[in-house]
């Protein structure tokens, strides 16, 4: 665990405790690059571009790496030229996993050129037949004006590219939601996912709520799983048509999993095994905005950064305060966001442009976080949720995926079914490898520290069949008559070619953040290890290095 969050858990609250970081990001140049505003007095290919040149527009230099693209025109390319560029659209397709990011008008270098009205015109539809040809829609994001050395007004254009779902190989990033009970994380998830607003009763929640006791008193105590899908067009598919997850995964070609977690402090530790186990790629806080940070907001931050999970933030109920009481909250938050244990730089979001800006400077940089500030009764800045949940690109890059393909599989056993006529289902994770239909797993380990040989029947993706997994994607698994009473949540199904073995005794480097009592020798602590949540004991303690062996129960 990283020893700043010690710091943020020691006074994240006291105003003025340590020195900011940065200020408060705003939207800035075309492509919302923080990149711009380059040296002085360059020069461009040996001239000088007149005194506008002093401070020409810059984005940061385009990398051979990732889903970024600059061009500067595509304007009537003979065919070979075109055969180039739509190999080139495949490769930044892959890099992004399905998903593209053009700049027209931008030079390799970053310079902001711009294009006339008519190339801009012949650009985006050479693009288009790009597109067409690797099976993907094009979407507008934006259009900026540059004055840049031109009597004439020159536009950028950044659009996005999306591959067409092919055999459920979509695009799909996990969101753990956080936040204190009452903030409305539920509802706000009930609104994204069914497509309606909230009444002010919470009426948008009930969908989600998996028991009778959270119906009854409006809690969430468990986890539990809500997708929203985008097409290649960047439109929403959710639950607002009558659709079913089948159709809605059909329809998507990204996929935003969201996972519901507990906001009260009684439920802290399912909401640890939520961030743990089901490996987010980012977090969703929650803070409502009448009650700012109160309860475990703060702790669920701290986890966040202890785990370093990228997260955003959502103030909601904006509709119930002043203007002034929302701005005090921000206020408020973009003050913890920078303390010494922390230190991240906030980003408002209060516009379209700023959305765009925010989703893709967050995926560049781990420290930008973005506040969002939303009703969802009203349905105040919703949209700039969604704009931003659709251009979010994956944060990983297509090389670690590559990597964590060619190891053996493992598999994450989260959940446990007993489905009529299929027999044994377990749900998780895929943490690394490949995973086929008719597959030879082992599982464990048992009681005994065994493992035990079983076979893949059937994959599901988000309710739809599959017959490849990948490494990072969630689905379940169908073993057929394997008896459900060998297994139990932990487990790991691997690759025989493995040969797993078991520890029961290991060493552990720990910072106490805080604790009621004396922390000894003989103390019974809860570990969490990815899906694995085990009761174990203290055996000794290193003088401070606190270095404790564990045994487990």
């Amino acid at each position: 665990m990283d020893s700043r969050v010690s710091e943020l858990f020691g006074g994240c609250c006291r105003p003025g405790g340590g020195p900011a970081v940065g200020g408060t990001l705003k939207a800035r140049g075309a492509g919302g690059s923080s990149g711009c505003g380059g040296p002085k007095g360059k020069k461009k290919n040996g001239r000088n571009r007149g005194g506008k040149a002093n401070n020409p527009p810059y984005l940061p230099p385009e990398a051979e790496d990732g889903n970024i693209e600059y061009k500067l025109k595509l304007v009537n390319p003979s065919q070979y030229r075109f055969e180039h560029l739509v190999t080139q659209m495949k490769w930044r397709l892959q890099e992004g996993r399905g998903e593209a990011v053009y700049q027209i008008g931008v030079e390799d270098n970053g310079l902001l050129v711009g294009l006339a009205e008519e190339e801009m015109r012949a650009s985006l539809k050479t693009l288009h037949r790009m597109a067409e040809k690797v099976g993907a829609d094009i979407t507008v994001l934006r259009e900026r004006e540059v004055d840049y050395d031109s009597d004439m007004p020159r536009k950028i254009t950044e659009v996005l590219v999306r591959k067409v779902p092919d055999n459920q190989q979509f695009l799909d990033l996990r969101v753990a939601v956080l936040g204190n009970v009452d903030s409305g994380k539920s509802t706000l998830l009930g609104v994204l996912t069914q497509g309606e607003l909230d009444n002010g009763r919470g009426r948008a929640r009930l969908n989600l709520f998996r028991h009778l006791h959270e119906i009854q008193s409006g809690r969430t105590s468990s986890i539990s799983f809500e997708i929203l899908g985008f097409n290649s067009k960047g439109e929403v598919v959710n639950y607002s048509d009558s659709r079913t997850a089948e159709e809605i995964c059909e329809s998507s070609s990204k996929m935003i999993t969201f996972i519901d977690l507990a906001g009260h402090h009684k439920y802290l530790h399912t909401t640890i095994f939520g961030l743990t186990s089901y490996c987010p790629d980012c977090a969703l806080l929650l803070v409502s905005a009448n009650t700012g940070i109160a309860g475990t907001t703060r702790e669920h931050l701290g986890l966040a950064l202890a785990l370093k999970v990228p997260f955003f933030i959502v103030v909601s109920k904006v509709d119930l305060c002043a203007k002034t009481t929302v701005e005090r909250t921000v206020r408020q938050l973009e003050r913890v966001l920078k303390q010494p244990g922390c230190h991240k730089v906030p980003m408002l979001v209060t516009s379209e442009d700023d959305a765009v800006t925010a989703a893709q400077q967050f995926a560049q940089s781990p420290n930008v976080t973005p506040i969002f500030t939303l009703s969802s009764v009203s349905g105040e800045s919703l949209d700039l949720l969604k704009v931003f949940l659709n251009i979010l690109p994956p944060l990983t890059n297509s090389k670690e995926q590559e990597e964590l393909m060619q190891q053996l599989t493992e598999f994450q056993v989260d959940e446990i079914y007993t489905v009529p006529e299929v027999g044994t289902v377990v749900g998780g994770t895929l943490s690394s490898g490949i995973c086929r239909e008719g597959d030879q797993l082992v599982v464990g380990p048992t009681d005994d520290g065994c493992f035990l040989e079983l076979r893949v029947c059937s994959i599901q993706r988000n309710r739809s069949a599959c017959r490849v997994l990948r490494a990072g994607q969630a689905a379940t698994l169908a073993l057929g008559d394997f008896d459900r009473a060998l297994l139990r949540k932990g487990m790991v199904m691997v690759s025989p070619e493995m040969n797993p073995t078991i520890c029961s005794v290991f060493e552990a480097e720990i910072v106490l953040l805080f604790h009621a009592t004396t922390f000894r020798r003989g103390f019974q602590v809860t570990v969490h290890v990815g899906n694995v949540r085990q009761t174990a004991v203290v055996e000794k303690i290193h003088a401070k290095a606190c270095l404790l062996p564990l045994t487990p129960w």
